[in-house]
């Protein structure tokens, strides 16, 4: 029962809603003593040849009575109980999501999609039920119970309930040992349901690559390993599931046996009349459904506590990145101081960055250079405040960046990733997505910038065009101007490009180039990229090799040195020559 010990919290909420709920589920309960009690006293007015017209019609009008009230009852406290239940479900379902968006890229880089989905859908249902189904069986099985059991003793015959009694111990125990073993496969069975959501997240994802390298067999094979291990695990949960119900109606057959023998003696030795037997056989029937409602207790209870326990081990992770106390309220702008001795991704033993220090004042655009896994990208993330740990410190605007909330730091920085992601929506709601209500102009003006106002007025939709999940109806080069315009329309203090013009021709790249020039005076640019031509423009450039920084200047200083940057150029100006067909 930890799990209802680990709700309080929201039962306190919603204390109004349940106490309803269970009062009506406590009258429906009582009022469904009637029945058995007047059929024995109408079996016994027959017996006694003393039953009347008017007397039948006086106990049909009770029973019809209590009927409709048990009717109106019964939908008053599923509208309390039930309708709570679901309403904690979406304050479950936020608090995860509340959660996942606080959290740093390390816990992501750990926890894989689908295992996250599979704890925002299946563990919250079971979560759900327990407030919903558990709650019911919890109260229905000591209400009903309770009272059938008082109301056989005290108004029929106490000594003939205590034998009817006598199996139940048995069954309880029982219970409890299957509750114990459905905890703990249920809560393998929603681990392997994790995995296989995650494999269909996977594969829907990457259909493309699968496709291209002929793997979709393969594919099929891996999924159908991945659901056969998901039913094993479920037809074990399901085996145990199946002995609740066998187990207590046959300790109910039990109790059936030694009350209808017993009874019989009783009457017949006179202290109980046919009358009294048929009630008590009566409530012995309505006694089965709190007691399977028991065994439904466990069986919900046990789901809902491997359930809870998966989500609040989730909850419990804080973010590695926090405000501090008083942190600054306001947009950072300014120059930027890059002091870092050394920094290590979480759980890798190797520096990605080590001596790299630069300054960038206000309104100067800086490109940076290097081969795949020189420390690039790692400049960039600090720079972004998504991971901390490092030896050293960023100065922005006068202050340390961990001094500033991260809301007011990202506000002010335009960061267009490698990886375009673009949502499922239109274009314009893609390019307006940090500021829906901006007027229509601002979006064209950045698509302008980004040049991709022509490619979006060539649609049949034009700016209404939905691009599909990811942007999967664009191109890459599409892809990546529009996420440089939803960049733009921020009006970013700082802004950077992460290799983001290196799906677009070289016209369109100097154009983008020429724009941002234009239109950012004044505003401070940092671009990575793998082709100089992006940042030949640059106030400075940096060269990276191993993660730290083995050339700096100007585009006409490093050519000069005659180092790495100089046999990069040389490099991609063949490569150019070579597309042109050999001519100089």
């Amino acid at each position: 029962m930890k799990v209802l010990v680990h709700l309080s919290w929201f039962f306190k909420q919603q204390k109004k809603q349940y106490l309803f709920g269970i009062a009506m589920l406590v009258f429906v309960s009582l009022l469904q003593l009637l029945p058995p009690k007047i059929i024995g006293i109408i079996v016994d007015d027959i017996t006694l040849g003393e039953l009347t017209a008017g007397g039948l019609t006086r106990w049909l009008v009770i029973l019809g009575a209590a009927g409709i009230f048990m009717y109106v009852g019964r939908f008053y406290w599923r509208m309390m109980i039930f309708g709570s239940s679901v309403l904690l479900s979406r304050t479950m379902r936020e608090k995860l999501f509340n959660h996942f968006t606080r959290m740093s890229p390390s816990f992501y880089q750990k926890r894989r999609v689908g295992d996250l989905m599979a704890h925002a859908t299946n563990d919250i249902n079971a979560v759900q039920q327990t407030a919903g189904m558990g709650v019911l069986t919890l109260v229905d099985s000591i209400s009903t119970g309770g009272l059938v059991i008082l109301t056989m003793a005290i108004t029929i015959n106490w000594k003939l309930t205590l034998i009817a009694l006598i199996p139940l111990p048995f069954m309880i125990f029982m219970t409890g040992y299957y509750g114990r073993l459905l905890r703990n496969r249920f809560r393998v069975a929603q681990e392997v349901f994790s995995n296989l959501n995650d494999k269909t997240q996977e594969s829907i994802s990457g259909i493309k690559v699968i496709k291209t390298f002929g793997q979709q067999q393969e594919d099929i094979e891996d999924f159908t390993n991945l659901s056969t291990d998901v039913v094993d695990k479920n037809m074990r949960v399901a085996k145990i599931d199946a002995l609740f119900d066998p187990t207590i109606t046959g300790i109910f057959a039990i109790s059936y046996i030694l009350s209808f023998y017993f009874g019989t003696k009783f009457i017949i030795a006179g202290d109980m009349s046919i009358g009294d037997m048929v009630a008590f056989s009566t409530y012995l029937g309505l006694l089965v459904w709190p007691m399977l409602a028991f065994g439904f207790l466990f069986n919900i209870v046990e789901r809902g506590n491997a359930s809870y326990s998966r989500i609040m081990e989730l909850l419990s992770i804080d973010p590695e990145i926090k405000d501090l106390p008083g942190a600054i309220d306001n947009r950072p702008e300014g120059d930027l101081y890059f002091d870092i001795e050394e920094f290590k991704f979480p759980d890798d033993e190797r520096p990605a960055l080590h001596n790299v220090h630069f300054t960038l004042q206000r309104g100067e655009t800086m490109g940076i250079v290097g081969k795949t896994g020189s420390g690039k990208t790692a400049i960039l993330k600090l720079l972004l405040r998504e991971f901390e740990g490092y030896k050293g410190s960023i100065v922005y605007g006068g202050n340390p960046i961990n001094q500033y909330k991260q809301q007011r730091l990202r506000e002010s920085i335009g960061y267009v990733p490698q990886d375009h992601f673009l949502f499922s929506t239109t274009l314009a709601e893609n390019i307006a997505f940090t500021n829906p209500k901006i007027a229509t102009e601002s979006i064209y003006e950045a698509a302008r910038l980004a040049h991709i106002h022509d490619d979006i007025l060539g649609f049949t939709e034009g700016y209404d065009t939905v691009v599909g999940e990811r942007g999967v109806s664009l191109s890459g080069g599409q892809k990546q101007r529009v996420s440089i315009a939803r960049a733009l329309i921020m009006k970013p203090e700082l802004l950077i490009l992460d290799d983001s013009l290196s799906a677009v021709d070289a016209k369109t790249e100097e154009a983008i180039l020429a724009s941002l020039k234009q239109t950012r005076t004044g505003e401070t640019t940092i671009i990575t990229s793998h082709r100089l031509s992006a940042i030949q423009h640059a106030h400075k450039i940096i060269v990276l090799d191993e993660g730290t920084i083995v050339e700096a200047g100007t585009h006409e200083e490093l050519i000069a040195i005659d180092g790495k940057y100089k046999e990069m150029y040389d490099l991609q100006q063949l490569e150019v020559l070579v597309e042109q067909g050999g001519e100089g």
